[in-house]
């Protein structure tokens, strides 16, 4: 397996950073330090810190928004140009030994669950493909290691592969020599949601299964990077513990991933807490103009990492956000198992909110001047 295998994980790291001090330097920002944070980003010589970043999101930056506005767009362009990748989800098993408490796929939610066999897969796959022209797929499943584990997830890409370029998994964490073992089977990417770095409310929210478990999960980024996946997507859930102290974490930990695995390429996301079965409602609330300015300046911190806006997200809102720093969305989405042949009325994870066709979503990112990317990269170009 290539790559170099650490001894210890993120986890081990985490603790150097205490969580109520990180929102204290949010809160504490002043005008002044915005200015001196974005002077520094103006210049482009040095990337910024983490704790700079920290400053953009904070209340204090709020008068600075049209700036950062230029400046992410500037930065955007410079490395994306005028385009926005596409992708749609495909789920493929809605059963989960997870009982997370925000989750429609709790395991204690009184459903009947449905895997995909793999013919159905090659349905879903064929249903996607009527769709638009689709080549970056994100392959998900609820966390279910003896239906869905290593063994299942390589015969759904091995199905998967002759009709899409580029698959992303979206599952339970696994070993390296699992990752490793999928790449080998045409895995390029990899998304995987901390949901919350707060290590005591994690537990919280996580109380049984092997998602309880919070160094396993959080160090799952390092497994992916000794693998050497080709991409590496993170995010935290908005809506569980303080939004602020939990993306300026998320900084903390690409920073050091990027250091160790720097033969990857990052992603983030940002998703709202939307309604589910499990019927549970968000402690805190990340508003319109704070989740545009949390995408702005992360931008601004990292000029090459990909932004992702999914279908979590209204259409007014998505149309507007992808002129100011996103560089890839999702269209179409179904988040059930089988939702585009098979078991359109199966489970679901959460109800989507833009419910455009892709097409139609193609047809917006056009009227804002931008080119729906379809095939994000080949390996023989790598």
């Amino acid at each position: 397996m290539p790559g170099a295998v650490f001894g210890h994980g993120f986890a081990d790291e985490i603790d150097n950073y205490d969580w109520d001090d990180t929102i204290r330097l949010v809160e504490t920002a002043t005008d002044a330090d915005v200015r001196r944070v974005l002077a520094k980003a103006r210049r482009n010589v040095k990337p910024l810190t983490p704790e700079e970043f920290a400053i953009l999101i904070s209340p204090a930056a709020d008068a600075h928004l049209e700036e950062m506005a230029q400046l992410s767009r500037h930065y955007t362009l410079e490395r994306f140009g005028n385009t926005i990748s596409m992708y749609i989800p495909m789920y493929v098993s809605n059963a989960c030994t997870n009982k997370c408490v925000y989750c429609g796929f709790n395991h204690d939610n009184p459903f009947t669950r449905t895997t995909l066999n793999m013919d159905q897969v090659e349905n879903e796959c064929k249903a996607i493909k009527k769709l638009a022209p689709f080549e970056n797929l994100l392959i998900v499943s609820g966390e279910y290691p003896s239906l869905c584990g290593v063994d299942y997830l390589e015969q759904v890409l091995n199905r998967c592969r002759p009709y899409f370029h580029n698959l992303t998994i979206e599952v339970q964490p696994m070993k390296a020599a699992d990752y490793y073992r999928l790449t080998k089977s045409g895995l390029n990417g990899v998304v995987c949601f901390q949901e919350t770095y707060h290590r005591d409310a994690y537990k919280n929210y996580h109380p049984r299964g092997m998602k309880s478990h919070y160094a396993w999960r959080l160090n799952g980024f390092d497994r992916m990077g000794e693998a050497g996946v080709h991409k590496i997507g993170m995010g935290v859930l908005l809506g569980l513990e303080d939004w602020r102290a939990d993306v300026v974490m998320m900084a903390r930990h690409l920073r050091y991933l990027q250091k160790r695995y720097w033969r990857s390429r990052f992603s983030v996301n940002f998703p709202r807490m939307r309604p589910s079965e499990s019927g549970y409602q968000p402690k805190v609330v990340i508003n319109d103009r704070e989740l545009a300015r949390l995408t702005l300046a992360f931008r601004i911190f990292d000029h090459d990492i990909d932004i992702s806006f999914s279908t979590r997200e209204a259409p007014f809102y998505r149309d507007n956000i992808m002129k100011l720093g996103v560089t890839s969305m999702s269209a179409g989405s179904q988040t059930e198992p089988g939702g585009y042949a098979t078991s359109p009325d199966a489970l679901e994870q959460f109800e989507v909110s833009d419910d455009r066709s892709p097409a139609a979503v193609a047809e917006a990112i056009r009227a804002n001047g931008y080119e729906p990317v379809w095939k994000d990269w080949d390996a023989i170009f790598d």
